[in-house]
């Protein structure tokens, strides 16, 4: 199959484009390269630099490929940042993903996967999440991802194409290959591993007085790998609609520094800091649908093996990819 994967150049879009490529099937890269590595893309994959904001450069790189399917991951991420900037957010999560789908249509692509996220939900009523939780955002950038999912599903219901909203938890870990190396890095498992990079004296704990078992709060973290697995999985022909992606399991930001202490053999400091407005206590995700209709089982579940594999790609890549790009 061939496959269009705008925003390939990031994170989790490298480890798809990597095990796209592993089964054979053929892959051009679509990424402006703003947040995105060169170096990230498998060299098996064709390569298109170019912009989702730009109409043209979209639209031609559809036409010239003729993909069977696209997989959309070229987004921004930060939801503190869309707080403070909501206009950058809206024009490159929304209107760039607007220019997509009007490039997928014109081009006659009937199969869609969109990277979404479980910030589309808000405040859980309930917790694990499935997909029935309504959907109440409460950043930005979960407004811009749900706002990209309803067009989707009135392209579904006018165009009749098969788009799939992968809602993600927390990813983490890397292959071989491919890791995390955003900038700034807000994400709690990079961050933990830059202290035994040397990168940072110590890891702050925003909260320790929530209602969980050590005080901290409660996430589903999910290995890269497992997650780009199901982007695979999606693509099979009547596959539609929204999936939770998380392994069920849910750990804190002290069960996670402690994990990052055994695997790396460094003490890991940590200093607790006041609450930070809008963390939710537990997210937990409910993947049951994902197991059920795509035959999704994630293979790295436990914590210890996501952070020992992110730990192995940081120390193989301590500048993330400034050292080879």
């Amino acid at each position: 199959m061939k496959v269009l994967v705008a925003g390939g150049a990031g994170y989790i879009g490298s480890v798809t484009t990597q095990l796209l490529c592993d089964e054979g099937h053929e892959v051009c890269v679509f990424d402006n390269g703003e947040r995105g590595h060169r170096a990230a893309v498998d060299e098996r994959a064709a390569f298109v630099q170019g912009d989702l904001r730009r109409a043209d450069e979209i639209r031609g790189a559809m036409m010239e490929f003729s993909p069977d399917a696209v997989m959309h991951f070229a987004a921004y991420i930060e939801v503190g940042e869309s707080m403070k900037q909501p206009v950058p957010f809206f024009r490159n999560n929304v209107s760039g993903g607007l220019n997509l789908l009007e490039a997928v249509l014109e081009a006659g692509v009937s199969k869609i996967i969109f990277s979404s996220t479980c910030a589309v939900y808000g405040t859980p009523e309930r917790v694990p999440m499935d997909e029935s939780l309504p959907r109440r955002p409460e950043s930005v950038y979960g407004e811009s991802k749900l706002m990209f999912e309803r067009m989707l599903e009135w392209a579904e219901t006018i165009h009749g194409i098969e788009p799939v909203f992968l809602r993600y938890f927390n990813a983490a870990g890397a292959t071989e290959k491919f890791g995390e190396a955003h900038e700034p890095e807000t994400h709690l498992i990079p961050l933990v591993l830059q202290v035994p990079l040397g990168r940072r004296d110590k890891i702050f704990i925003f909260g320790d007085d929530y209602d969980t078992p050590d005080g901290t709060c409660i996430r589903d973290y999910i290995h890269i790998r497992d997650l780009a697995r199901a982007h695979l999985l999606a693509l099979n022909p009547g596959t539609r609609g929204a999936f939770n992606l998380g392994n069920g399991s849910g750990y804190s930001v002290r069960e996670v520094i402690e994990t990052a202490r055994a695997v790396t053999g460094h003490p890991v400091p940590a200093e607790v800091r006041p609450r930070r407005p809008g963390d939710c206590v537990r997210l937990v995700a409910d993947a049951s649908r994902a197991r059920r209709e795509l035959g999704w089982t994630p293979e790295h579940p436990g914590l210890q093996s996501i952070v020992a594999d992110a730990w192995n790609w940081h120390r193989a890549h301590p500048e993330g990819y400034g050292d080879c790009d």
